[in-house]
């Protein structure tokens, strides 16, 4: 495993947007940065291109949906997040193309944010688990709708005025990190986050979600500070428009 030290991330910036495919997405690990942004004045936005619907094996779509956009509010409001916003893909066969960009574009130019958060959308975390369809469409998309959204020429058919303000795109859960943030006051919050959302756990692998959710946003935090000064971190691979 590289020891090479991480830079922090930028702090002149004034709002996020989070851009991910699924209702828990951002809670494992990326919460706590979030926790940490928001109590520093920052303004953080949330939006998912799914419901999440076809996440709990044991409660049909129509069913799972609901509960997990309750889900995931909840959630957000744990680490200071008040707007989230769902754009209504089908969760699992969310497809990379144009209408998935003009979607991601639209969100960016309604919340004009100079940093812009995505999950992973490499092949595969850490080289060894495969990713997920929906995780390597939204990650992409949202790296091309960063480009889209400045260009008026681009889905010129959007409510919103373009938007070329966006400094930065931070991927989360990349294999090859540059930057972090240090999540020592926002840490607790991040797990208190993930344990929102306790049906998706309950169901996924039968865990107590306290436990669960303890254990893994504590462990990934201590496993990264190796390369940030020993301070619990999550990391992030920032590319600069």
């Amino acid at each position: 495993m590289t020891t090479e030290q991480l830079e922090p991330m930028p702090t002149d910036w004034q709002r996020a947007l989070a851009i991910v495919a699924h209702p828990d997405d951002l809670e494992y690990g990326c919460a706590s940065a979030v926790a940490t942004w928001t109590d520093a004045g920052r303004e953080v936005a949330y939006v998912m291109v799914t419901r999440g619907e076809a996440g709990i094996d044991t409660l049909e779509p129509a069913k799972s949906g609901p509960v997990r956009e309750r889900e995931e509010r909840a959630s957000a409001a744990v680490v200071g997040v008040s707007s989230v916003e769902f754009l209504d893909h089908r969760d699992g066969v969310i497809e990379y193309g144009v209408p998935l960009r003009r979607d991601i574009a639209a969100a960016i130019r309604r919340h004009r944010p100079e940093l812009v958060i995505t999950l992973n959308p490499d092949d595969t975390w850490g080289g060894t688990y495969w990713n997920t369809p929906d995780h390597r469409a939204v990650g992409r998309a949202v790296l091309d709708a960063a480009g889209d959204a400045g260009n008026r020429w681009i889905f010129p058919d959007t409510d919103a005025e373009p938007w070329n303000g966006v400094r930065w795109v931070a991927v989360a859960g990349s294999d090859s990190p540059t930057h972090a943030v240090d999540v020592t006051d926002g840490l607790e919050r991040g797990v208190r986050s993930l344990m929102e959302h306790r049906a998706y756990i309950e169901a996924l692998n039968g865990e107590d979600p306290e436990t669960y959710a303890r254990n893994l946003i504590e462990g990934f935090a201590r496993q990264e500070a190796e390369r940030f000064g020993g301070r619990p971190a999550v990391t992030f691979r920032l590319f600069t428009r």
